[in-house]
């Protein structure tokens, strides 16, 4: 499928002084966050950043502590984009699993075109590497990331997508560390499929990059995986290394698992996308290896062990309870 894009002068972008704020969205997101970590990131390479968050709370205040300029507002409303976008060269977007994802994107991409954005880096998944006009996954998520390309595509601007593996951070982390701290288990549907797991902030490392000078990168799609791609029983062995106590792998049957995220007030969009990836997992779809992220930051991606290490805390054996 052809691309259409514009074509900014590139003399006009390599004259960019960092006097213009890039937007980013999804700044508050956690501290794993892509988004929070690309605020520091940029912050630090003194990039102004408009940093677009949903509320006002503490975590705005920390993001203006940081030296963000800090917008409220919601991606799905026009009003709330114009005041994000006006004045802005450069955009980040990204947004949680949510089933408002089209909307969003085609709704910041309208402003953006609008404005005459340089660059618009879009964060994806690289599931939709192997999806097309015939084929999507069981996932509704998936589904949205996929035309949201398309649009994206078809809409002139100057995008650059970033395709990432799954989150160290999402299945290694916040949906394991349970039954890590509980019964000594990564308890998963992954049968023995393997994966390539990436931490979110090697990923906003490379989107940094991207916007710090994007003029090489635009029309490009990036693939980015961790440093290894492998199954969960050595997963498994790289925690027990990691926490220095015996962790096993318990492949878990999918339907339990999935109620088990409902019944932990999952919305059921979410559900079904985790559980369509655990699926996809399982048939090998996972199985993806590139050096992108080194070519693009000149850095290895966080390694299994170092990841588990620096989380030490959160895996912690839960103390038994005295009666």
């Amino acid at each position: 499928m052809s691309r259409f894009f514009f074509e900014p002068e590139v003399s006009q972008m390599t004259k960019h002084t960092h006097d213009t704020p890039i937007l980013v969205t999804g700044a508050a997101g956690a501290v794993g966050g892509i988004g929070r970590n690309l605020t520091e990131l940029l912050l630090a390479r003194r990039h102004k950043v408009r940093a677009l968050v949903r509320r006002e709370d503490e975590r705005a205040e920390a993001l203006r502590r940081l030296g963000a300029e800090v917008v409220q507002g919601d991606l799905t409303d026009l009003a709330s984009m114009h005041r994000a976008i006006e004045g802005c060269q450069r955009i980040y977007f990204g947004m949680s699993t949510s089933a408002a994802y089209l909307e969003a994107t085609v709704n910041t991409a309208a402003v953006a075109r609008h404005h005459g954005v340089e660059a618009f880096v879009n964060m994806s998944q690289m599931t939709v590497s192997q999806m097309g006009i015939n084929e999507t996954t069981d996932s509704p998520q998936h589904k949205l990331h996929w035309l949201s390309e398309q649009a994206l595509s078809w809409s002139g601007l100057p995008v650059v997508t970033v395709r990432p593996t799954v989150f160290l951070e999402g299945f290694f982390l916040q949906l394991v560390a349970p039954g890590v701290k509980a019964s000594d288990a990564l308890a998963l549907p992954l049968g023995s499929g393997k994966t390539s797991p990436i931490s979110a902030v090697d990923v906003a490392r490379a989107v940094a990059a991207i916007l710090d000078e994007p003029a090489p990168h635009i029309g490009q799609i990036y693939d980015l995986t961790g440093s290894e791609s492998a199954d969960l029983d050595h997963y498994a062995r790289v925690f027990s290394e990691a926490l220095g106590r015996p962790i096993a792998y318990r492949d878990v049957p999918l339907p339990a698992w999935s109620e088990g995220l409902r019944q932990a007030k999952y919305p059921e969009h979410v559900v079904r996308h985790l559980s369509a990836m655990a699926e996809l997992t399982k048939q090998g779809r996972y199985d993806r290896m590139t050096d992108t992220l080194r070519k693009l930051t000149g850095e290895a991606p966080t390694n299994m062990r170092d990841f588990v290490t620096l989380h030490a805390p959160e895996f912690k054996q839960r103390e038994p309870e005295h009666s």
